[in-house]
């Protein structure tokens, strides 16, 4: 049997005289494999991904393994004068990264607004989590560590950032993410752990029923909170939503009380 890339046992978190943030978190992490973990603001999911990629270290219990890690904080320090080019081109020599030609190509794929010269002290929240979000898989890690990746990124990078994390499984690394959405988790990950107060436990995954395909033109708007999205594209002008087929008529209803115009529905492929 393969050994696991990463193991968690019994692993508790207090910080100076507090509560417990992590309370006795068993986690095993094998290769190949993408780990969703659902919980909501203070519920210690950025306190345990920090102990997993070795930014902090836990109070009690075992962590056992040690794979090439790219980490993706919840908070990416994106106020400093270096260009996105030169920072990744940084953080590349750091992992000792010979090949840096796959940065610009990176970058582009991401969108980065202002290009791979844009200082980060001039980019938004969406677009230096771009840039923290491609130091992160520019090492090719056994193990991607991303917190909350999907959060404020532009509907047009939700895409791609599924793409990135479904690449890294497919050359036999995987991924651990966090979110508080049970959709996006429910459509990215193999296996899904919920946390609350502290405490991890795991989650049976429902097999996905029938969907529909929406598409949609009109004002800006963030779809993938919507419920019932499971995946969203941006298409130039148009938005394309795969939504449960059981929530497509509400969805629907909200587009055009929305000021939405409907181009297209039509059952997806199975």
């Amino acid at each position: 049997m393969t050994a696991p890339l990463l193991r968690l046992a019994g692993v508790g978190k207090r910080y100076g005289g507090g509560e417990l943030v992590l309370d006795g978190v068993d986690l095993t992490v094998p290769a190949g494999r993408v780990i969703g973990i659902l919980g909501a603001n203070g519920s210690g999911k950025s306190t345990l991904l920090r102990i997993m990629a070795g930014v902090s270290r836990a109070s009690t219990g075992v962590v056992e393994g040690s794979p090439s890690i790219g980490y993706l904080p919840d908070r990416f320090p994106g106020g400093q004068r270096l260009g996105a080019r030169a920072y990744l081109r940084h953080m590349a020599r750091i992992r000792g990264l010979v090949d840096l030609s796959t940065i610009d190509p990176l970058l582009e794929r991401l969108s980065l607004v202002g290009g791979p010269d844009a200082q980060l002290r001039t980019l938004s929240k969406g677009n230096a989590q771009k840039v923290g979000l491609a130091q992160a898989v520019l090492p090719r890690p056994d193990l991607l560590i991303l917190d909350e990746p999907w959060s404020g990124l532009d509907v047009s990078t939700h895409a791609v950032l599924g793409e990135l994390v479904a690449e890294t499984r497919a050359r036999g690394a995987s991924v651990v993410f966090t979110d508080h959405r049970p959709d996006v988790v429910r459509e990215y990950a193999d296996d899904v752990h919920r946390i609350e107060r502290g405490r991890l436990t795991p989650v049976a995954v429902a097999v996905a029923g029938p969907a529909t395909r929406i598409v949609l033109s009109g004002p800006s708007g963030d779809w993938s909170v919507e419920p019932g999205v499971r995946h969203v594209v941006a298409d130039g002008a148009q938005i394309v939503l795969t939504v449960d087929a059981t929530s497509a008529d509400a969805l629907l209803l909200r587009a055009l009380s929305g000021g939405w115009s409907v181009r297209e529905v039509a059952p997806c492929s199975p």
